[in-house]
């Protein structure tokens, strides 16, 4: 088990693992997870001052419609972190990141077009959980929005 799935039994969190080797592509994790390249959800750290945060949920599909999302967190400019500072403020590595059991609760933004059954990062490479986007977006208190293009 993983701090991610640790954290999803203390939310109550319905899942289910799939673990596969190292991939060098969505596509091929969306592949070995059996799963549609849109239902491979991606969690992207973006940076809106010193010491804040939030993770964006993005269908594996999709990108980040960077006007939408600053538009709906009312700021003009967001980055995203170099890949150290990404694990100090989440404790994952580029690739494995996910809000669940993450070492700070940054909130979470998830894109509208996320539903119905999904894959979201296990916390570690090769590692996926299978869950309900309604009940995770609900256990991570996520803003639901389109952000997404």
């Amino acid at each position: 088990m993983t701090k991610a799935t640790d954290a999803a039994d203390q939310l109550g969190l319905s899942y289910e693992v799939t673990r596969h080797g190292r991939v060098n592509s969505l596509e091929e994790a969306a592949a070995a997870r059996g799963i549609e390249p849109a239902r491979l959800i991606k969690t992207i750290v973006v940076r809106l001052a010193d010491d804040d945060y939030r993770f964006v949920l993005v269908p594996g599909d999709r990108e980040i419609a960077w006007p939408k999302l600053r538009s709906l967190l009312g700021v003009n400019r967001i980055s995203m972190p170099d890949k150290d500072t990404a694990f100090d403020v989440t404790g994952y590595v580029r690739g494995a990141i996910t809000p669940l059991g993450s070492t700070h609760a940054w909130p979470v933004i998830a894109d509208e077009r996320i539903t119905g059954t999904i894959s979201i990062g296990g916390g570690d490479h090769g590692v996926g959980m299978t869950v309900n986007a309604e009940d995770l977006a609900k256990v991570l208190n996520a803003t639901v929005a389109d952000v997404t293009d």
